[in-house]
C-alpha cells in the first residue's frame, strides 16, 4: 500500500509562507486543508477589523508566529513581516489589501531576495479610480501570480493588461466536509409550514440585518407581490440593527407572514432552515450568503450590477441556480422572484444545480488544488 502522504511530502519541493491581516472564523477550513496537504507556515497579525469573526489559528498545527499590526492612517504595517524574506521560504503568499505597506516592500524587494510571491484577492471590481489602478497594476505585474475570488475580477486585471497565465480563479468556501455531511442528513421538514400555518412558497435571508443589506427592498417586492395576489412566506434568519427599521415597514405595508427567526450559530439547525426554504433573497451584496444558501441545495436571487456586487454572485447561473434583477429596483425583484417559481424546475433538480456548483468550485478541496497547480507542486 502507498503511503501517499510520504509521496506528498517527498515530491513538494517548495516551501510556502502564508501571512494575512488575522485569521477569520469561516476560513477555518481551507486553513486546515492547507496545514494538512501544503508544506506551509501560518503567520497572522494580531488586530482585527471589520467586526468578522476570528479563528483559533493555534489549532494549526504549523502556525508560526504572530505579526504586529501598526496602523498608520487608512494604511498599516506588519511587524515582523519583512524578516519573511531573509527566510528559507521558497513562496510567500500575502495579503491581498493594497492598504498593507509592509506587502508592497516584500513585493517590490521579492526579485532581489529570490523569493516568489503572489496575493490572495478580490483583485478589482471596475469601479477603482486611476490612482488605485495604477497600483493595482504595478502590483500585479511584479507578482509571480494572484489569486481571485471571481472570474470578474479575472477579466479586468486582463483588462490592465496583466498576463492571463498569471491570474488564477480560486473562488472562496465555507465549511464544505461539514455542510456536505449535514445536507446528506436532512431531509424535508414542515418547519416552515408549521411556523406559518400555510403552504405558501417559502423565502429566506441568511446574514446580519443591516441597511446595506437592502433588505426593505424585499419587503417592497413582497408588497408588490402580496397587491397582485400572490402570498409568499419570508424568514429572516439572523440580527441586526435594522431589524425594528423591517418591523416597521412590514407594518406599514401590512405584509404578511414575516417570520424574524433571529441569529443562528448552529449549522444543524441553519442546514435544516436552508434545506427547507424553496428561494433566498440577498437583495444587496450577496457574498457568503450565496455560497451557505447553494451548499444546503437553495437557489438565490440578488442584484446583477457585478461593479458592486461580491465575487460569490457568479455562483448564480441564471434560471438555474438562482436568478438576477436591477439593482436597487424593488419592481425588477418582485418580478424575478415571480418568474423563478414559474420557471417549473423540480426542486431536487434545483438542488442538484446548487450542490453541483459549491462541489465543482465553492469549496476548499477545489482551493487548494488551485494553488498546488499554480505553484507547481
Amino acid at each position: 500500500m502507498y503511503n501517499f502522504e510520504l509521496f506528498n511530502m517527498c515530491y513538494m519541493k517548495k516551501r510556502i509562507c502564508f501571512f494575512n491581516q488575522s485569521p477569520i472564523h469561516y476560513r477555518k477550513a481551507i486553513y486546515e486543508l492547507m496545514d494538512k496537504e501544503l508544506d506551509v507556515d501560518f503567520y497572522f497579525g494580531d488586530k482585527r477589523s471589520g467586526g468578522i469573526a476570528p479563528y483559533d489559528a493555534s489549532l494549526l498545527k504549523h502556525n508560526k508566529g504572530t505579526l504586529h499590526n501598526i496602523n498608520i492612517g487608512p494604511f498599516y504595517w506588519q511587524k515582523g513581516a519583512l524578516s519573511l524574506l531573509k527566510s528559507d521560504y521558497d513562496v510567500l503568499l500575502t495579503p491581498g489589501d493594497i492598504n498593507c505597506l509592509s506587502t508592497w516592500l516584500i513585493i517590490i524587494l521579492s526579485r532581489l531576495y529570490k523569493k516568489q510571491v503572489y496575493t490572495w484577492t478580490h483583485g478589482a471590481y471596475g469601479k477603482e479610480g486611476w490612482l488605485r489602478r495604477l497600483a493595482i497594476r504595478f502590483r500585479a505585474k511584479r507578482l509571480s501570480g494572484v489569486f481571485l475570488y471571481g472570474n470578474y475580477a479575472k477579466g479586468i486585471l486582463q483588462g490592465y493588461g496583466i498576463n492571463p497565465n498569471k491570474l488564477f480563479v480560486i473562488y472562496n468556501s465555507l465549511n464544505y466536509d461539514e455542510q456536505y455531511k449535514l445536507r446528506n442528513e436532512i431531509g424535508i421538514s414542515d418547519i416552515f409550514s408549521t411556523h406559518f400555518g400555510n403552504s405558501n412558497k417559502n423565502i429566506v435571508f441568511v446574514g446580519r440585518l443591516t441597511k446595506v443589506k437592502k433588505l426593505n427592498l424585499l419587503l417592497s417586492a413582497i408588497s408588490l407581490l402580496q397587491e397582485k395576489g400572490i402570498h409568499y412566506n419570508v424568514t429572516f434568519i439572523g440580527d441586526g440593527d435594522e431589524k425594528d427599521n423591517l418591523m416597521s415597514i412590514q407594518k406599514h405595508m401590512g405584509i404578511d407572514n414575516i417570520w424574524y427567526y433571529g441569529a443562528c450559530y448552529d449549522e444543524k439547525e441553519l442546514a435544516q432552515l436552508l434545506y427547507n426554504a424553496d428561494l433566498c433573497v440577498s437583495p444587496g451584496n450577496v457574498g457568503l450568503t450565496a455560497m451557505h444558501s447553494m451548499a444546503f441545495g437553495t437557489p438565490v436571487v440578488s442584484h446583477n450590477n457585478l461593479v458592486t456586487q461580491m465575487p460569490e454572485v457568479e455562483a448564480i447561473e441564471s434560471g438555474k441556480t438562482g436568478l438576477y434583477f436591477a439593482e436597487n429596483d424593488s419592481h425588477s425583484l418582485a418580478d424575478a422572484i415571480e418568474s423563478w417559481f414559474s420557471l417549473g424546475l423540480s426542486r431536487d433538480e434545483v438542488r442538484q444545480n446548487c450542490y453541483a456548483v459549491i462541489d465543482q468550485k465553492y469549496n476548499p478541496h477545489i482551493q487548494v488544488q488551485t494553488i498546488k497547480s499554480a505553484l507547481e507542486l
